[in-house]
């Protein structure tokens, strides 16, 4: 790999980190082991081609182009932390995989209940998930800064927001939005 390929894999992977919270190949090598996968089936129960889950991971791809695509990681990590705490049996969690892979997306916003946990209510985390899905869906975390940085001084509270949820970590936005809860 040339210098050039070198640092476009390097940018790549830190806009996964400000978009996704982490670089997609550690994300998907997380999932992988943590439910038992494959490659081939970690692309097939997102729906994406084994050569772009490939580019996702190595970086020479940066973005998920498919929301519902993020959606579906989203429901993975959430049910490898169920079965990391024994609340999912694997049997469970092949079932729960099938679901996964047909699910066309959806939002816990809205009253679909595809992307709900099983208890029926939205966790903070999941939520703060899809506010950042959808910012992130609609511009590149560069961008919504330049936004925020032109609203601060007359709406520092809608620059914050922009700025936490729209380029930030996935951990300070749970935190603002349980700060900002009640």
């Amino acid at each position: 790999m040339d210098a050039v390929q070198q640092e476009a894999t390097a940018r790549a992977r830190e806009l996964q980190r400000s978009w996704y919270g982490e670089p997609l190949g550690a994300l998907f090598r997380r999932l992988i082991d943590d439910l038992g996968l494959n490659q081939a089936r970690l692309a097939a129960v997102l729906g994406l081609s084994a050569p772009m889950l490939s580019q996702l991971m190595s970086g020479q791809r940066a973005k998920i182009g498919n929301p519902a695509v993020v959606q579906r990681v989203q429901a993975l990590q959430d049910l490898a932390g169920q079965v990391a705490d024994g609340s999912v049996s694997a049997a469970e969690a092949t079932d729960r995989m099938d679901e996964i892979k047909k699910t066309q997306g959806g939002s816990v916003l809205s009253n679909s209940g595809q992307t709900q946990i099983s208890s029926g209510a939205p966790t903070v985390k999941r939520v703060v998930r899809e506010i950042q899905s959808l910012l992130r869906s609609v511009s590149a975390a560069g961008d919504i800064i330049d936004a925020a940085d032109t609203l601060a001084a007359s709406h520092p509270e809608l620059a914050e927001f922009l700025r936490v949820y729209g380029a930030g970590r996935t951990a300070d936005a749970v935190a603002h939005y349980e700060a900002h809860q009640n």
